[in-house]
């Protein structure tokens, strides 16, 4: 052929743990290329596992899902260009409850900026913890940078991957079933830099 570009990855779960959104995923969004990424290798193996047994179970399905051995934090822009990204999720991530640790959060001020970067305009970035104070970390990183607009609860139900958030993952189950509570965000990547309030302090207080 003339080089037809190769399809590029759209969707990343940041920290994907054993699979379990991306697997919800997949069937919902056949022609959508996404990968799961995750620090810990023996986690790691055993996604690709399960996706090669479920692209044996279900021909011709799965294939637009897989999983990659990094350290997010660290190597994400190795992995995508400017813009290339219509979603990113980062579900029931390491709280690092040490404030000596916070800076090794997964949303943090310096990696938002980054994510914005790798999203395109439109882009959509989910958050979900059972960790209030996590919680409340993650939307003042959010609800503070310029290109993101926190997404109406109203909206959201309309997107099949919100709703995915607290049922698709292990660790969301884990939480159902232990009855806890979790805290979802969901953010809209803007075209343009929005003039944020003055007072910082004032939008963090807000509930």
């Amino acid at each position: 052929g003339h080089g037809a570009e190769q399809p590029l990855v759209r969707f990343a779960d940041i920290g994907c743990g054993f699979g379990g959104l991306l697997i919800r995923l997949s069937p919902l969004y056949p022609d959508t290329l996404m990968v799961g990424m995750e620090l810990r290798s023996k986690v790691s193996e055993y996604v690709k596992e399960r996706i090669a047994s479920l692209r044996l179970e279900h021909p011709g399905q799965y294939g637009n899902v897989s999983c990659v051995r990094t350290n997010a934090m660290k190597y994400l822009p190795h992995y995508f260009r400017k813009g290339q990204l219509t979603k990113m999720f980062f579900l029931f991530p390491d709280p690092h409850f040490k404030t000596a640790n916070h800076r090794r959060r997964i949303i943090n001020t310096t990696l938002v900026t980054e994510y914005a970067h790798l999203l395109a305009v439109g882009g959509m970035l989910y958050t979900i913890t059972d960790v209030p104070e996590l919680g409340e970390w993650m939307r003042s990183k959010l609800d503070t940078h310029p290109l993101f607009e926190r997404v109406s609860d109203e909206e959201l139900e309309s997107d099949p991957a919100a709703g995915l958030l607290t049922q698709a993952s292990e660790e969301g189950q884990k939480v159902a079933r232990n009855q806890g509570s979790t805290h979802r965000a969901v953010y809209r990547r803007l075209a343009s830099p929005r003039p944020l309030e003055a007072n910082p302090e004032k939008l963090a207080s807000r509930r």
